[in-house]
């Protein structure tokens, strides 16, 4: 079993949902990016999602925009983030490391190439957020043979002849994007997702993991009630921004607590 689906089994055999934590390779540097990763599992991180720095990271808002500037000015590549994750595994064996991002750079490396790097770094699984359906068999059948799972995206405006689609081949989990826009826009109500999870979860035997939106550890509580992952990242980037790696590391523990919390 690997790494992610032992950790969500974990998770429901406990009863509780899990926090996947964001945060954007290299920013704001790739040490100090390298010390904040290793502590987030302490913290409270269940999974860790790590953003593949792009120059124009069209489905982010502002604040991840801003975060995807400051590493590549840092000198953060591709390479350099599966040399980040490398470093980072010595030391952390058990927590599931996800990358999240867009094809362009996934293609310039060469996806075979990509995928044979990645999981020598300690990569479990993929989020590729402009991967369109009729392509991603392709990707899950050169990520496959790697052990890492291609996580598909959902939304409440997928219809249902495309989930069925989406659906078809996904791994690891479903990444289910909340509302329409880029990261970090306001919620729908609680109502609205509990129906938009209720839809995919009908469709799939997979985990959920609920996206884009989560601000507060209350928003964090609320969320974890209908999914299996809360995922929380532009609200974590702008606590490292604007405070540095403890007030983020003090953010993830206060959302950790939250998901686990017994109502």
């Amino acid at each position: 079993m690997s790494r992610l689906d032992s950790t969500l089994a974990d998770l429901r055999a406990a009863g509780r949902p899990g926090l996947a934590a964001y945060f954007t390779a290299g920013d704001p540097t790739y040490d100090d990016c390298l010390t904040l990763l290793q502590g987030l599992p302490a913290a409270g991180a269940d999974v860790i999602e790590l953003g593949m720095p792009f120059s124009d990271p069209i489905a982010d808002g502002p604040v991840l925009q801003q975060a995807n500037g400051r590493a590549l000015r840092a000198g953060q590549t591709m390479r350099r983030t599966l040399d980040l994750v490398a470093a980072w595994r010595a030391l952390e064996q058990h927590t599931p490391m996800v990358l999240m991002g867009y094809l362009n750079p996934v293609l310039r490396y060469g996806v075979a190439g990509f995928m044979a790097d990645a999981a020598r770094s300690g990569v479990d699984g993929l989020i590729i957020v402009d991967l369109p359906p009729e392509h991603a068999g392709e990707m899950g059948r050169l990520a496959r043979p790697h052990g890492i799972d291609i996580v598909r995206m959902t939304a409440p405006t997928t219809s249902d002849a495309r989930l069925g689609q989406v659906l078809d081949g996904a791994g690891g989990f479903v990444y289910h994007v909340m509302l329409a826009g880029t990261t970090g826009a306001a919620l729908p109500s609680d109502e609205a997702i509990a129906a938009s999870l209720q839809r995919v979860r009908a469709r799939t035997r997979l985990p959920i993991a609920a996206g884009f939106g989560v601000r507060s550890p209350e928003q964090a509580r609320a969320v974890g009630r209908h999914a299996d992952l809360v995922a929380v990242g532009t609200a974590l980037v702008a606590a490292l921004a604007a405070c540095g790696m403890k007030a983020a590391l003090d953010e993830v523990r206060l959302l950790a607590r939250a998901v686990r919390a017994r109502d």
